[in-house]
């Protein structure tokens, strides 16, 4: 085979890596998110003393040390690590050659955020305002900007393939996804690291979505605060994290004898042009995103087996969701399962639709349907089999995942179980 490979027109993944809120690796969130933990509580992040939300999914534990110099690890914004540390298990649980200087001319990074560095900006407005502009570190602007996740992963690694960033606020990681896996279709590269990271958990992140009132104010819940499509939930529970996944031509994949976990066989996006926050109350964007990865997969309603909802556990936008894959599946949408991972890791903001993703991947893999946890109160306008609190044997050839985020953004994976 000459390189890089004619494209096949089919695109796998080859590799995960993974940092939540219930643990971080792959192999140690998904059996506690199986199991009904969840990874949400109160803030120790930041001192919460004058905000009305005091609870979040933060990460325990991380040590970027692992993943980069000393120094390094020191100097970069959470997000970025959290995409460096992704992005090296999603390597090596791979087993991608990276001794391959051909290769790495045409393997690309597509790492998304929603906000990007909010940590680093909170801290040096505050040097800023306190002892004046001298003072403002000269890494503001480069570890404050989205880009900088796929920018530095690419650093590290020496891929020198595209290297471009999604930002859709949270539909940004499916958008990373479905981006990259259209770069390895047309031809542009023969593999991408894709996905989303995410580290919001600040000062200034916390104070804005306080004061946007998206977030849950039920502290006293803790970890069962973020109850999606229950009739008790009263916003969504912020969270961090990263998701990475080595994306690769199938041919390529197959030549180097690659493990493959699942194929990216649909994707799909719309706009609201409705609202800035709020979702179309008819659902008619969400509607469409999904029709359209359902097109370009080339199935019907009834061949998707799971449905991973964007479900953030706000009121409207668990509403209007059920009321879009009502109008998406007609009456397949009371026989398809749709749980939201949201209600164990909370939302994850523009890394959310990469973790879910992988989570679809992980549900094929093991024929199990992840729960919607906290699950008490049925709302009639949520009237879906939402795999309440306990996880389900399924076998699954085809499940779906669905980001929606502020502005409109729409955007729908389909992932199918890889067959020759």
């Amino acid at each position: 085979m000459g390189f890089p490979p004619e494209p096949s027109g089919r695109v796998v993944i080859t590799g995960m890596g993974a940092i939540t809120p219930l643990g971080n690796s792959v192999a140690e969130f998904w059996p506690r998110m199986l199991a009904g933990e969840s990874g949400i509580g109160e803030i120790t992040l930041m001192d919460t003393t004058d905000y009305p939300t005091k609870i979040a999914g933060e990460v325990k534990d991380f040590d970027p040390e692992l993943y980069l110099d000393k120094k390094e690890a020191r100097r970069v914004d959470r997000f970025i690590s959290f995409a460096v540390g992704a992005s090296a298990m999603a390597l090596e649980d791979a087993k991608f050659p990276m001794d391959n200087d051909e290769l790495k001319l045409e393997t690309g990074c597509l790492i998304g955020s929603g906000i990007g560095g909010l940590i680093m900006m909170s801290e040096q407005t505050k040097k800023l305002h306190g002892e004046g502009p001298s003072r403002v570190s000269p890494f503001l602007v480069p570890y404050m900007i989205p880009d900088m996740a796929s920018g530095y992963v690419s650093i590290v690694n020496g891929f020198k393939g595209p290297n471009t960033c999604v930002v859709t606020a949270c539909a940004t990681g499916v958008n990373s996804i479905g981006d990259a896996y259209h770069i390895i279709k047309r031809g542009d590269a023969v593999a991408m690291l894709a996905g989303g990271t995410e580290a919001p958990i600040s000062p200034i992140g916390l104070a804005g979505f306080c004061a946007a009132r998206a977030m849950t104010t039920n502290n006293e819940a803790g970890p069962k605060a973020s109850r999606p499509f229950d009739a008790g939930r009263d916003g969504f529970v912020m969270g961090e994290g990263a998701a990475v996944m080595v994306l690769e031509d199938l041919a390529f994949a197959k030549s180097r004898g690659a493990n493959i976990l699942a194929e990216i066989v649909g994707y799909g996006m719309s706009g609201d042009a409705h609202h800035i926050t709020m979702p179309d109350p008819d659902g008619d964007g969400a509607r469409r995103s999904m029709v359209k990865a359902l097109k370009s997969a080339g199935l019907k309603p009834e061949d998707i087996d799971y449905v991973n909802a964007h479900g953030t556990s706000t009121p409207y936008n668990d509403k209007f969701e059920t009321i879009a894959i009502k109008r998406a599946f007609g009456e397949q949408a009371y026989k398809v399962p749709v749980s939201s991972t949201k209600s164990s890791i909370g939302h994850l903001l523009g890394a959310a639709g990469a973790v879910e993703s992988a989570i679809c991947i992980l549900a094929m893999r093991d024929g199990k349907l992840p729960p919607t946890i906290n699950y008490e109160t049925p709302d009639p306008d949520c009237d879906l089999d939402v795999v309440p609190n306990v996880s389900r044997d399924k076998e699954l050839r085809y499940t779906m995942t669905n980001s929606f985020g502020f502005g409109g953004h729409n955007g729908t994976l389909i992932f199918a179980r890889y067959e020759e």
